[in-house]
């Protein structure tokens, strides 16, 4: 509370020190979304969301000196003492709480319209499997819509996670997450109807439980 202005100024600070560790390919990006407020949230409800995306399991666990960066991305322009007190101590001033995830993509459409940009609005929902065939409908049933409704001009990007590591603060009850890069002026979406269709639907539902949407702003984007 009153902290945001000093938390945004601490995400400007990362962001060019990701810039360069996606430039040595050591991530491939990294997005700061904030989070649109909803009703009857509560107190310790997330504000901002963020992404470090790799290639692989291996490129993320070889880890990132972010000090050797930050002190050659800020060389003449900083203090190396500014910079330490950016790395070491501003975190916990400008931050209340921070909840971490890993999470592993099991299946994602392509993404359309190029790179993702400041003011790019997306969604995400959370899901608890219910059933082993939960990830086969998200793939073989729902991804085919999303496909099309990217081509439709409707969507740039979805994304289906899942939950293999978290803090022990981390919020838990939920294992996989989607993720919907949206489009601006979308139109009418266009899902199948039909018998067969409704019957793979119950399918769909019975498989998971899924909360309901979030919306959320990129307000910092570094990518490959």
């Amino acid at each position: 509370e009153g902290g945001e202005q000093e938390y945004l100024a601490l995400e400007e600070f990362f962001s060019a020190i990701n810039k360069e560790a996606v430039k040595q390919g050591l991530q491939t990006g990294r997005y700061v979304y904030k989070r649109t407020p909803k009703e009857g949230d509560e107190a310790n409800a997330p504000e901002y969301f963020i992404f470090n995306t790799y290639s692989s399991m291996e490129q993320m666990q070889q880890g990132i000196n972010w000090q050797e960066l930050a002190l050659k991305v800020y060389k003449g322009k900083m203090s190396k003492r500014a910079i330490t007190r950016m790395l070491d101590n501003s975190r916990y001033n400008a931050e209340k709480e921070r909840r971490s995830y890993v999470f592993k993509v099991v299946d994602a459409t392509i993404r359309a319209g190029g790179a993702v940009k400041v003011g790019d609005k997306g969604t995400i929902n959370l899901m608890n499997k219910k059933s082993d065939d939960f990830e086969k409908y998200e793939s073989e049933v729902w991804k085919p819509v999303a496909e099309k409704n990217i081509l439709l001009g409707n969507l740039r990007h979805w994304v289906l996670v899942e939950a293999i590591d978290r803090s022990e603060n981390a919020y838990d009850g939920w294992t996989h997450m989607v993720w919907n890069l949206g489009v601006k002026n979308q139109g009418g979406w266009d899902v199948p109807s039909g018998f067969k269709w409704d019957k793979l639907w119950e399918g769909i539902e019975s498989s998971r439980d899924m909360a309901d949407s979030t919306e959320l702003t990129c307000v910092y984007s570094t990518e490959d």
